[in-house]
């Protein structure tokens, strides 16, 4: 007998303007669609062409027009401030209303860029919101982001206004944000005409006079501004995402397609309905903050909780059970580098005993692989299905999951289970041409891609396929590796690119590695992720000095180390390199990265067939040796 799962993604691969024509009945349009998947510029689709709406109605207007305007909307959960602090739909939409026309007032209107570099503040989700209300299109910028990384991004959204607040809070430690605008904007070819700015009382921001306005001020001269409608294919945000040459990529998301999927995607997926008690506990500078904090528990009618504070330190490792108590928490979406924190901090899951844990039913993982202890300690501790799930900042939503709405599969440890409804997914090998089931290859999904995800990139149409489309023609290329097994099973093994995964964060190797090369005394370099107990995977340097170098290597490593945290932020966790005297090569000069990472990581290898020197691989073990690598380590 057919089970829902298998009912519904089999219509969305053989019939989607059916099977997403009949979910987009759920939203609120203010013009009907023309076609739900328009398929005329292939391989540019899109989804509800000629339709028109408004995301930010659909998120919170809806909801106060249909009467839940007194139901709880979001819930600020702050243990570094010591702050708590509830908005209903109907508080929320004011709030958002006002900001919308405070953004009016300095001229945003539908199409306008803005920039938002922001800690997890109530604030952050008003901007976006706001945004949205306004049909301007919002760029969200994690907060831990250096000077230089957030200049490039002003330079490619060229935003009108920015929104940023004096400073964020990482356990006890404040940040400063000001210094950093500042220093981005100077660097910036492409200057904001507004900064507005959210006095944080732990910090008290300078102010560029001319150019800086206090949120309270603009707030309190604000007059509430109505949604207004825009098409279903124009973008609602653009987020930057890590690229190959270090160069960020501005993926793209539309209003139509992403309320559609996002809203289906709370109940056939997470289990969750309107009503329901939801935390995604992430970062809004990050595609699960936009889509789980922000606007898919918001569409289904849900209440979300914006948590600023950590696993592990605010207070201690029990500090998540406590807000999935008092809240009533039904789902929690996390990266597994956060359960790995608070497993080495209470390995016996001693705390959670404090709490009662009743109303919670599901925990969701994704941002990294899943390993297996951290699996088993997890579904041992809680008591309640434990979901891998696997996507990426340019679907926007999961590519595989165990659809806990639909259908609940065995869990099988590395798989995130099976393709979500709308994704035809493959493994390629070499030849461009579908595996064996259990066979090792490229995983690709064909097109079209489902709503929801990046039609493009920003002012980048050529970018967007050659990074994505190109290599597997009618196929969009993850940059995974993996396997589908004879169940249907999907098990994601590695990164195809140099994309590493630091505690659920993709940061870019090459793009470490050209802060490395601008180092006087580096000549070449290489930066590999190997594997960590806690995050996942860690950057870490090599680096070769050029001739003649009699400095101190100690002081060249502090030196570089500084560069990456000055340059790309402390998210980038790099903080270990190793002088060595030269690099593993292929005789065509490509460095051998991969060998050594699996030496690194203390997994098989072989001597490549085309290397130059093989005597080189006793020098790079013995430098990773140095640095606690190359032997088994402890957590």
């Amino acid at each position: 007998m057919t089970n829902p799962y298998d009912a519904a993604h089999g219509q969305s691969i053989n019939d989607p303007n059916g099977f997403w024509g009949r979910i987009a009945e759920d939203c609120h349009w203010t013009k009907r669609w023309n076609r739900v998947l328009d398929d005329s510029r292939k391989p540019f689709y899109r989804w509800f062409t000629g339709g028109e709406l408004n995301t930010c109605y659909n998120a919170l207007d809806l909801h106060v027009d249909g009467g839940r305007g007194h139901q709880p909307a979001l819930i600020y959960d702050s243990p570094v401030t010591q702050t708590l602090k509830t908005f209903t739909y109907l508080q929320l939409r004011d709030e958002v209303a006002r900001f919308a026309g405070a953004l009016a007032n300095q001229g945003v209107a539908k199409g306008d860029r803005v920039v938002v570099y922001m800690p997890m503040i109530p604030e952050a989700v008003i901007a976006m919101l706001a945004c949205a209300r306004l049909g301007a299109v919002h760029s969200v910028v994690f907060g831990g982001f250096a000077a230089p990384e957030l200049a490039t991004r002003i330079n490619d959204a060229k935003p009108k206004v920015v929104v940023s607040a004096s400073c964020g809070i990482e356990v006890s430690r404040v940040i400063p944000y000001k210094p950093l605008l500042d220093g981005a904007i100077g660097m910036a070819g492409s200057k904001p005409e507004r900064c507005i700015i959210v006095q944080r009382p732990m910090c008290k921001a300078e102010m560029t006079p001319g150019r800086d306005l206090d949120w309270g001020d603009v707030m309190a001269k604000a007059r509430p501004h109505d949604c207004v409608p825009v098409q279903a294919t124009d973008p609602l945000y653009i987020l930057y995402t890590s690229g190959t040459t270090g160069i960020p990529k501005g993926v793209v998301r539309d209003n139509g397609g992403h309320v559609v999927a996002l809203k289906y995607t709370m109940k056939a997926i997470y289990n969750v309905d309107a009503g329901d008690v939801y935390w995604a506990a992430s970062d809004v500078g990050w595609v699960v903050g936009h889509s789980y904090i922000v606007y898919a528990p918001l569409f289904k009618g849900c209440t979300s909780i914006l948590f600023e504070g950590k696993p592990v330190g605010t207070p201690d490792a029990g500090v998540f059970w406590r807000v999935i108590a008092q809240h009533g928490v039904k789902a929690l979406f996390t990266a597994p580098t956060a359960f790995r924190a608070i497993k080495r901090e209470d390995p016996n899951a001693a705390l959670m005993k404090n709490f009662d844990l009743s109303r919670f039913k599901a925990l969701f993982l994704a941002g990294e692989r899943l390993d297996p202890d951290t699996l088993r300690w997890a579904q041992r501790s809680l008591g309640v299905p434990v979901i891998d799930h696997w996507w990426q900042t340019e679907t926007g939503w999961a590519i595989a999951t165990n659809c806990m709405g639909l259908h609940h599969f065995t869990v099988k440890e590395g798989s995130p289970t099976k393709p979500a409804p709308g994704w035809n997914l493959f493994a390629l090998g070499t030849d461009k041409q579908p595996l064996a089931a259990g066979q090792i290859g490229a995983l690709v999904a064909r097109l079209p891609l489902p709503p929801g995800t990046l039609p493009t990139l920003w002012n980048n149409d050529p970018g967007f396929l050659k990074s994505y489309l190109e290599e597997f023609p009618g196929y969009y290329k993850t940059a995974d590796a993996g396997f589908i097994d004879p169940e249907g099973y999907v098990f994601v093994m590695s990164r195809t690119d140099d994309i590493i995964n630091v505690a659920g964060h993709r940061l870019s190797t090459g793009a470490m590695e050209e802060i490395l090369a601008d180092h006087q005394d580096v000549a070449e370099c290489a930066v590999l992720g190997v594997e960590d107990v806690l995050k996942g995977q860690v950057p870490i340097g090599f680096m070769v000095l050029k001739a003649g170098v009699t400095r101190s290597h100690d002081e060249i490593i502090k030196e570089v180390v500084a560069m990456v945290r000055d340059r790309i932020g402390p998210v980038a966790s790099f903080k270990t390199a190793t002088v060595v005297k030269r690099l593993p090569k292929t005789r065509s000069g490509k460095i051998l990265r991969g060998t050594i990472q699996k030496i690194a990581d203390n997994k098989e290898w072989k001597m490549p067939a085309t290397i130059d020197d093989p005597v080189i691989f006793d020098e790079i073990t013995a430098a990773l040796g140095t640095i606690g690598y190359a032997k088994e380590r402890k957590a």
